[in-house]
């Protein structure tokens, strides 16, 4: 409980939340790359999942409370960080901080509405009803047809830009996410900050350009039904 009584202690949990699900969001993209494969390569790979049972409920429900910690404790420091900082600066500077590390609230906010989405989109099929997996015809080997949900979602205009606009913010908050891991426990030097920085946004990149490949590649009509 002193850990989250403390404006550092609840920094610490941000950290290593915030480093939990960069993890996370990494393995997710190695899934959803399956699309690639064709129908047979993420049909599969839904099938597997849904084969674990209550295993994947259990991962989900601990993945969304690292989320929702990580969103508390985010937007409590910044209200403290805000109403600590003096008012009344006719001229406002910049110390060693980035767009990224100035947006992160607004980031952050902006991926807790996409993951709702996306939930309510992919998971509970709910948004779309009609080229949901659930309501499509199965698969030659008899699997819900996600490929075909992803494909005819991703077809859509809307729905494609929607995904887009949110890897975009999501580039900015790992960019800045990931360093502060690093910044916040103690584990970076005058030295090594700049190689951090640059592996950070290096990070941030890779998972910008792979996510944003399986909307941009269906809608331009490289993968297709």
């Amino acid at each position: 409980m002193q850990l989250l009584n403390s404006s550092v202690g609840r920094k610490i949990i941000m950290a290593v939340t915030g480093l939990l699900l960069i993890s996370f969001v990494v393995i997710h993209l190695l899934g959803n790359s399956s699309v690639f494969l064709g129908a047979n390569g993420i049909n599969a790979y839904a099938k597997h999942l849904h084969d674990l049972g209550p295993l994947v409920w259990v991962f989900r429900l601990i993945m969304l409370t690292l989320f929702a910690l990580h969103i508390w404790f985010g937007v409590q420091l910044t209200l403290e960080n805000s109403a600590a900082k003096p008012i009344g600066y006719a001229q406002k500077k910049r110390l060693r901080t980035t767009f990224a590390a100035e947006t992160m609230i607004v980031s952050g906010v902006a991926i807790l509405a996409f993951v709702i989405y996306h939930l309510l989109h992919f998971t509970v099929q709910v948004t779309n009803p009609e080229i949901s997996a659930g309501h499509l015809p199965l698969d030659a080997m008899n699997r819900p047809d996600v490929f075909t949900m992803v494909v005819l979602s991703f077809q859509k205009a809307f729905i494609a830009l929607v995904y887009a606009v949110a890897m975009l913010f999501l580039l900015f908050h790992v960019s800045h996410g990931f360093q502060s891991f690093f910044q916040t426990l103690g584990l970076n030097s005058k030295k090594s900050l700049p190689v951090i920085g640059k592996i950070s946004k290096g990070l941030a990149l890779v998972l910008f350009v792979g996510y944003l490949s399986i909307p941009v590649l269906i809608f331009v009509g490289l993968v297709k039904i």
